[in-house]
């Protein structure tokens, strides 16, 4: 079990964001937007939100999983791919994607020189987005600024072997893109969470939709739940913005002094998944 910590802070951006639904190019626009305002922050990481580029629209991605599909390197991307090397920021972009023809639901992970290093595809699909994507199993950690971030798309924090896989396998954060809508929805953004900062204390980011994606109704809410399950940074229900926030590793530190749960459990093994992990300088 990998227990190190990074030696300085990392400062983390959210992007709380309401997507326009099939709308490819008007939410990478926003994106570019969000990453310039980063950028003025010096921020190292900025995280959106489920199928940000598209919107939860499944039934119009069924209708045409071409046009509003992303592909590997895609050139609807170029220009989002080209201001995260501009600004010098890592970004975790939420998006359908089709691969080998499979359909994905995936986060894009574009490294700061504007590279598309990898993708996180979501591992605990919901019912409903069953006959339509797929899933490999394959689990995602990326290091930067010596931080281990585990990769996760909404549904995974419900299973707490997800997180434990990869806090066990060395993440110091979990980030999850996410759509949680108000409801049930919410009463999981709030249960889950927390209960994955402090099963394996390590951070918990969410970036949430707010407003209205498809039919769904969504709770906002997006935020940071500290390695003890404090919520230390929340957006609002109702208002797109973008939140910052500095991590520290003496906080880690101190919260696995304080809670040994992580230490004491049995290392959980699951044949089912390969582990990438992806150092970004």
């Amino acid at each position: 079990m990998m227990l190190s910590f990074p030696k300085k802070n990392i400062n983390i951006a959210i992007a709380q964001t309401t997507s326009k639904d099939g709308d490819i190019e008007g939410n990478v626009k926003q994106a570019i937007s969000l990453i310039n305002e980063a950028g003025k922050n010096k921020v190292d990481l900025i995280v959106f939100p489920e199928k940000y580029l598209t919107g939860y629209v499944p039934d119009i991605i069924e209708k045409d999983t071409n046009k509003y599909t992303i592909i590997p390197n895609d050139q609807r991307l170029a220009n989002l791919r080209a201001i995260c090397k501009l600004n010098k920021i890592c970004a975790v972009i939420g998006t359908p994607m089709k691969r080998d023809n499979k359909l994905y639901i995936s986060s894009v992970i574009i490294d700061r020189n504007g590279v598309e290093v990898s993708y996180y595809d979501k591992s605990q699909l919901f019912k409903s987005e069953k006959k339509l994507f797929t899933t490999n199993n394959k689990q995602t950690i990326i290091e930067v600024n010596e931080w281990r971030i585990g990769m996760a798309i909404c549904y995974d924090a419900g299973f707490a072997e997800h997180s434990r896989f990869l806090a066990q396998n060395g993440s110091h954060i979990y980030l999850n893109s996410s759509l949680f809508s108000k409801g049930m929805g919410n009463q999981e953004l709030d249960i889950w969470l927390p209960a994955r900062s402090l099963d394996n204390t390590i951070y918990s980011i969410v970036a949430n939709h707010v407003g209205k994606t498809g039919i769904w109704d969504t709770c906002g809410q997006s935020g940071v739940w500290s390695p003890l399950g404090t919520k230390i940074l929340k957006g609002e229900t109702d208002k797109a913005g973008l939140l910052s926030i500095k991590l520290s590793p003496d906080v880690l530190e101190e919260a696995r002094k304080k809670e040994s749960m992580l230490l004491d459990s049995p290392m959980f093994t699951n044949s089912d998944s390969t582990l990438e992990v992806i150092k970004i300088d």
